[in-house]
């Protein structure tokens, strides 16, 4: 890391908790800001999270890879915390997008469950997943907003979406009353990070199917519904 870029990401805490406190960059006038520029840095920081994580990385690889100069992206990011928090929510966001409408009504209880567990998974279109769960969860005591804003943007919005289903399905009278719903989402959820850690390998396409298969009939008013 050089030594600008160690000034701006050690500091006081701001308004993400761990993020430096700077002032932010004042927009100059001129030509609009062009979008394929930005897309370029998000990208290229988003990979560089993958591959070195936050503490290696440094501001001179990302406008390398990007192909852009220091004083392009430092008008448009004050420094590398808010420039990696925006390319989580950029990642996140796509990822979320991706997904097609959950119609509960038009799906059967076990489907539901099904679609809702599948859409758990964090390698969902993103390869690089599971390798920035482990580069934030390993910079916890360094920067833990980083790991906060993971769970915020990442982990809840996916394990809400199937709470939600669960709590649709009790009330239609498919899963049982008595079903302790937030430890059947932590099964569901862990069990992507488990089967990646035992194998290391892509998720299988059954994977979902697998895990209703062995919760569906635990959880249940008619199991064989």
């Amino acid at each position: 890391m050089t030594s600008a870029d160690t000034g701006r990401t050690n500091g006081h805490k701001g308004r993400h908790g761990d993020r430096p406190a700077t002032e932010p960059p004042v927009p100059s006038a001129g030509r609009p800001r062009d979008p394929a520029i930005e897309e370029a840095i998000i990208e290229a920081t988003r990979k560089r999270l993958a591959t070195d994580g936050y503490s290696s990385m440094t501001i001179g690889d990302i406008v390398t890879d990007a192909g852009v100069t220091r004083p392009t992206l430092y008008r448009r990011w004050a420094n590398k915390y808010d420039l990696v928090i925006d390319a989580l929510r950029y990642g996140l966001a796509r990822q979320r997008e991706a997904y097609p409408p959950l119609n509960l009504e038009q799906l059967a209880p076990r489907d539901a469950f099904v679609e809702a567990v599948r859409r758990l998974d964090p390698r969902y279109r993103n390869e690089r997943a599971m390798a920035l769960h482990g580069n934030f969860m390993a910079e916890t005591e360094r920067v833990p907003g980083l790991l906060e804003q993971l769970r915020e943007h990442g982990v809840q919005p996916r394990c809400e979406e199937l709470l939600l289903t669960l709590v649709h399905l009790q009330q239609r009278g498919a899963v049982r009353q008595t079903v302790d719903l937030d430890m059947t989402v932590n099964l569901c959820f862990g069990s992507y990070f488990a089967d990646y850690l035992r194998t290391g390998r892509e998720v299988p396409a059954d994977f979902a199917e697998r895990v209703a298969d062995t919760l569906w009939p635990a959880i249940a008013a008619h199991p064989e519904a």
